[in-house]
Order: structure tokens, then C-alpha cells, then sequence
């Protein structure tokens, strides 16, 4: 059959996930706590329904069945983590060999189902332990992490062939560190920056290390980023002028380093002016240079729009949002339960922008997927989730990869968040997300509409 839509070959159909939200099993089998371990501890009202992470979608304990299902809905890759907290519970650095065995039967099962893995190692669960040495701020945590993946690369790069350092290392300064959204809740931009500077410090020498390892020769590493294209709300110059600083900060800020090899010169000269330059050696401009990453996972939810603020922000420390505010689009469609806008152009723009600025470099889609609060609305007499509009969702997102890739984008691969309904940090279960629904009471699994037809997609490498 003749499709519309069709996509490469041996183009990756696969779903994203990670170990603090999938996992369950917190504290058991020698597993250390993590900041969400820690933080539910302390304020489980924090959590929606005080649900917290000991409660996720029981991989640790259903994986052999679960990974069974991914092939029922047609993925070929699957991409999640691996929690530093389990693998190394304690400073010593020496390695859980419950974890090394777990991990060890989750990458053969999948590789014996056909399912490429695809392993991140840091999805925003810094090990408590490293956070009471100053989390990223610390120049010491720098060093346990790149113990942490040299460990990862040798127990498990024989049959990882697509590692990647980070995902979303713009989140931990964002929310933790200019909100107080996630732990530790601190809102001092300085601090945040220092963050930022030693999450790409720790990518660089984690790929330098990659890359002296026998396994990676027929394997590659690089690095997930939530790009969000940043819109102007018009071309007047100071709407346009805020638009492009908020884009540094949230974008470039950790695109350029980590495919370009260097920071932005305009980032730079706006950190100088309000004395915000991270603390740094010499050798590491040399070091994040020569350790650029060989692919890049893209995330893509929604964009940000952005104008000149409309009156001087009141602050008493240092925050990019003193350049810009945050601008409402009057036609955006919403989805009304995250509040985020949903524009499938973006996919393009990101293609685009990748190909003009960033060398056309490898790239996949690592998550793109639409949360939805009350999904048992939705159910139907035979028990199955009927989300339509999930479907509707996707095939547009996937519209808009396709012209990207026929216009000459390297993309690989398309991946939806996610693949059970998992944990989701702070909003719980709130919102659902998977193509597989999750009875949090029994933990029984039903594929829903979105997975039934995904599976076609996958098996025709495109669609109608």
C-alpha cells in the first residue's frame, strides 16, 4: 500500500521512559534514595494524591511482562534510564550488584524481543548523598558522575549501543534552582547557572571517557534536550530582542556546548553583565570543545513565546525573566490539563533549525506525548481507553517530523512519553500519558486505542 506519510528505513518507532518514574521498589535490593525519595519522605503533601515514587508503574518488578507488551505495540527502541541511586547507593562509589543484575535482565530482554535500548543516565534523580555534597553546584559531583557512567559504559556497553548523558539537564536549574517546583527548591540564578555550567561539564567528560572505551566503537553517545522554539509575539525590535534571550538561556544554553562545542558569546556577555558566570578551570572550554556529542535526542511538548517585559521585574537575585516575559498567543490550542500550548509546526522549526545552525546532526524525537487528567472518561465496554485525540496528536506531530526529514533532516527516529502511564514527579498520576493504561489498584495493563494503532504505524513505517 501507497502511504502518505512514510518514513526512512530502519526509522526507530519506540516510546520513553525512565527509573524514578517507571521502577517502583524505592528501597529495596540495596536501591539508595534518591531526592524524590527523599523529598516525599519529608513533604509527601507535595505529591498529587501524596502518591510518591515508591509507587511507580512496577517495572523493577513486571519488566519481563512489560517489555512483551512493547512488542505488542510495535516498538522497536525504548528509551529509559538508569538510576545512579541504584547502581551506586552511598559516595563509595562502589556498585550494587542487585542493580548491575536487574539492569542486566532488562537490556537482554529487550534485545530478545527485537527492542533496540536506547540508555540515559541522569533523568533529574541525583542520589541524596551527592545533593548533601552541593548536587551540581559541586565540582565533586562532577567526579562521581563521570565514575557512575564509566561504570555504566563498562557493565552494560557491550549491548547499550546509544547512551546518552542527560535528559533535560534544563529542568534541574529551572526548577529547582529558579523555582521551587523540584528539590532543592533554591531560587538564586547565580547558583543556577553553576548548575547549568556542571551538567555540560559532567556530559563532556562523561562522552570523553565513552569514547576511550572499546565499546564504543560500534556504539554512540549524546544527549537529550527539551528544545522549545521561542517565538517573538511580533517583530517589534524589543519583542524580538526577548524572544532571542530567552532562547539562550533555555535552548543555546545547552544545545550550542553540547553539539557546537561553545557557549553563545551573547549568553556569555549577559552573564558578565549581571555577575553571574559560573565558577570554571581553563582546561574545561577545551574539554566541553572536543567532547561534543554524536546524535541528539530531542524533546518536544510545546514552544515558549516570548515579549519585552511590560513593567521592570522586583527582584532581589538574578533571573533571566528580567529580559522577557512569557506571551499567551490568542489562537493557540491548549491542552487545558497541562497548560501547555500544543503546536506541531514546532517539530519543523526544530528540523530546520537543526539543519541550518547545528550541522544537520543525527537526531531523534525522545518524547513527545500529550497528558490527560481523567482518562477513565474515556473507557469503553471492553475496558480500553478510546484516546482519539492522543492518536489526532501524534499523527500531526508526525506530520510536521515528515517534512522536516523531506526537507533533509537527519532524523532517526520518533518516540512517544510514554509507554505504561507512569510516574510523573510532582503531578503523581495525575495526568496519563501512555499508550498502555495503568489500574494503579491491581497494576493491570491495558493497551489503549493510541498503542493499537501505533503498532500499524510501526509495522508500515509510516501511515495514511
Amino acid at each position: 500500500m501507497k502511504l502518505n506519510y512514510k518514513f526512512p528505513e530502519n526509522f526507530l518507532w519506540g516510546a520513553a521512559s525512565s527509573g524514578p518514574q517507571s521502577e517502583g521498589a524505592a528501597n529495596i535490593d540495596g536501591k539508595g534514595e534518591s531526592i524524590w525519595d527523599y523529598w516525599y519522605s519529608t513533604n509527601p503533601e507535595l505529591f498529587f494524591n501524596e502518591v510518591g515514587p515508591s509507587d511507580t508503574s512496577t517495572f523493577y518488578k513486571n519488566y519481563k511482562e512489560d517489555i512483551k507488551l512493547m512488542k505488542k505495540v510495535g516498538l522497536n527502541s525504548f528509551r529509559t534510564s538508569i538510576q545512579w541511586s541504584r547502581l551506586m547507593p552511598d559516595k563509595t562509589s562502589k556498585v550494587n550488584f542487585e542493580a548491575v543484575k536487574f539492569y542486566n535482565n532488562v537490556i537482554d530482554e529487550m534485545l530478545s524481543n527485537g527492542i533496540l535500548p536506547i540508555m540515559n543516565l541522569h533523568h533529574f534523580d541525583m542520589p541524596m548523598w551527592a545533593q548533601k555534597l552541593g548536587g551540581w553546584e559541586s565540582r565533586e559531583v562532577v567526579n562521581y558522575y563521570v565514575q557512575y557512567a564509566k561504570a555504566c559504559f563498562r557493565l552494560f556497553g557491550d549491548r547499550v549501543k546509544f547512551w546518552t548523558t542527560f535528559n533535560e539537564p534544563v529542568v534541574t536549574p529551572e526548577m529547582g534552582y529558579l523555582g521551587d517546583w523540584h528539590y532543592p527548591c533554591i531560587v538564586d540564578g547565580k547558583r543556577a547557572v553553576q548548575v547549568a555550567y556542571h551538567e555540560i561539564l559532567a556530559s563532556a567528560i562523561a562522552i570523553s571517557e565513552y569514547h576511550k572505551m572499546d565499546c564504543s566503537k560500534d556504539g554512540s553517545i549524546g544527549i537529550i534536550l527539551n528544545l522549545m522554539p521561542t517565538y517573538p509575539k511580533d517583530y517589534e525590535k524589543e519583542n524580538v530582542k526577548a524572544a532571542n534571550i530567552q532562547d539562550l538561556f533555555y535552548n543555546r544554553a545547552f544545545l550550542d556546548p553540547s553539539v557546537l562545542g561553545e557557549y553563545p558569546q551573547e549568553l556569555i556577555d549577559l552573564l558578565k553583565e549581571n555577575g553571574a558566570l559560573p565558577k570554571y578551570e581553563q582546561k574545561d572550554i577545551e574539554t566541553i570543545k572536543k567532547n561534543t556529542v554524536d546524535f541528539l535526542g530531542v524533546n518536544y511538548y510545546c514552544p515558549r513565546r516570548a515579549q519585552a517585559r511590560t513593567e521592570k521585574l522586583d527582584v532581589d537575585v538574578f533571573t533571566p525573566e528580567i529580559y522577557f516575559e512569557n506571551y499567551v498567543w490568542p489562537m493557540a490550542k491548549m491542552n487545558k490539563y497541562r497548560g501547555w500550548e500544543i503546536y506541531e509546526e514546532g517539530v519543523y522549526d526544530i528540523c530546520d533549525n537543526i539543519m541550518k545552525n547545528y550541522g544537520n546532526i543525527p537526531f531523534f524525537i525522545s518524547e513527545n506525548g500529550m497528558g490527560v487528567e481523567g482518562e477513565e472518561r474515556f473507557i469503553n465496554e471492553k475496558g480500553q481507553v478510546e484516546d482519539l485525540y492522543r492518536i489526532d496528536f501524534v499523527k500531526d506531530h508526525l506530520k510536521s517530523l515528515h517534512k522536516g526529514i523531506e526537507a533533509g533532516a537527519n532524523c532517526f527516529g520518533y518516540h512517544m512519553w510514554t509507554f505504561i502511564d507512569n510516574w510523573s514527579w510532582r503531578n503523581a498520576y495525575k495526568n496519563r500519558y501512555g499508550f498502555v493504561s495503568l489500574d494503579l489498584k491491581t497494576q493491570k495493563r491495558t493497551i489503549k486505542k493510541s498503542g493499537e494503532w501505533f503498532k500499524k504505524v510501526s509495522k508500515n513505517n509510516g501511515f495514511n
